[in-house]
């Protein structure tokens, strides 16, 4: 029997993604259950229903599914455009995304960049930006810049602050990737076109979970957002209202164990109501500068002895504490379990002596059971 071929194998990655009534929990349950993508197709509908959360109805859609066909379409597509697909078992599939229990299970890529060993940071806000708010988000990046240049900012494209991330990053020479709300046989807004495709050009990228052919409806739009709030280390809202995008955002960013910073404004003007109602909340921190922002995450930055002086004034209570530390300073990023494993230290330990280091300030709690340290 002739095995499967990548475009077999994507095909139903790409369907698993398209079952109505099948998110993408149930879907990692659903593959999780059968063993496999491609058995979630082939598995018979009687065994397919005893799966908590399917049942008979959702079994015979599945059976019945024309999703493949479309997926085979969709197949196409990414091979003509050069877009890369990726399914969240793979390698290159964004990680810290990845923690998050409602993360898509396909992303479609059109660029190429990496989210791995750097520091990703979302910025957000109003689509009827003020100028101030230009301002204080250009002056954000542009010391970004020179304190973080390898700093990847995210962003969703639209006008206002979105737009305005965007064009600082490229003006000051950091990638920056874009999430939309529809397919990536358009670009939308069509006036940003260019700066999507300068992104693209200049180590950056458009991503979106949604085939070719899908409009930017309004509904997805609080779909991109959660992509926006998964990808990153923080969320930055720069201006808003006390109803919109940005603080939906905010708020996922909050759930997904992220954290959300905000600049404040005057009570009365109506684009400060939404960081200002953040702040309040203790959603998000107040920052007014890039020495705010690296206070409140813990950075430090890269210039001049910078790497010196956390030598020099970082203390451990142990050499196990010591060893972790150092471990997670090589990989920026590890599980419990991994952290275990390599150390080979039991893992009850390594709870306490991480619970240690984060009473400290040194190392931060990630979702799915994992750490990095706070540059």
């Amino acid at each position: 029997m002739r095995g499967n071929t990548v475009n077999d194998v994507l095909k139903y990655q790409i369907g698993i993604s398209l079952i109505k009534g099948v998110g993408p929990v149930l879907a990692r349950n659903l593959i999780a259950y059968t063993g496999g993508v491609e058995a979630v197709f082939t598995e018979s509908k009687r065994i397919l229903a005893t799966i908590p959360g399917i049942g008979t109805v959702l079994a015979s859609t599945i059976k019945s599914a024309s999703v493949l066909s479309r997926a085979d379409e969709e197949i196409g597509f990414i091979e003509k455009h050069n877009i890369t697909p990726l399914f969240f078992t793979f390698d290159k599939y964004p990680r810290k995304l990845s923690y998050c229990e409602d993360a898509p299970l396909m992303l479609y890529v059109k660029g190429e960049t990496t989210f791995e060993m750097r520091p990703v940071l979302a910025i957000v806000g109003t689509r009827r930006a003020t100028d101030t708010g230009k301002i204080m988000c250009e002056q954000l990046v542009k010391d970004l810049a020179d304190r973080y240049p390898d700093v990847l900012i995210v962003s969703g494209l639209a006008y206002g602050i979105d737009i305005c991330a965007h064009k600082a990053a490229l003006k000051y020479g950091l990638d920056t990737i874009s999430v939309v709300a529809h397919g990536l046989d358009r670009i939308y807004p069509y006036i940003h076109r260019n700066v999507a495709k300068e992104m693209i050009d200049n180590g950056g990228a458009v991503v979106t979970e949604f085939l070719s052919g899908t409009n930017p409806d309004r509904h997805n739009f609080v779909q991109r957002n959660r992509i926006v709030a998964g990808f990153s280390d923080a969320v930055v809202v720069v201006e808003s209202g006390i109803k919109g995008g940005a603080l939906i955002t905010a708020r996922i960013a909050s759930s997904y164990n992220r954290d959300v910073l905000a600049f404040p404004g005057n009570p009365q003007e109506e684009l400060s109501k939404g960081c200002n109602y953040l702040i309040k909340k203790n959603i998000a921190a107040l920052i007014e500068n890039i020495d705010d922002l690296e206070y409140s995450l813990g950075w430090e930055s890269k210039r001049e002895d910078g790497d010196t002086q956390r030598k020099l004034f970082v203390e451990f209570n142990s050499d196990e504490e010591k060893l972790i530390y150092s471990m997670l300073t090589e990989e920026k990023e590890l599980t419990v379990s991994a952290i275990s494993l390599k150390s080979k230290l039991p893992v009850s330990q390594v709870n306490a002596l991480l619970l240690n280091l984060e009473f400290a300030g040194l190392v931060k709690a990630l979702p799915g059971n994992a750490y990095r340290v706070l540059i």
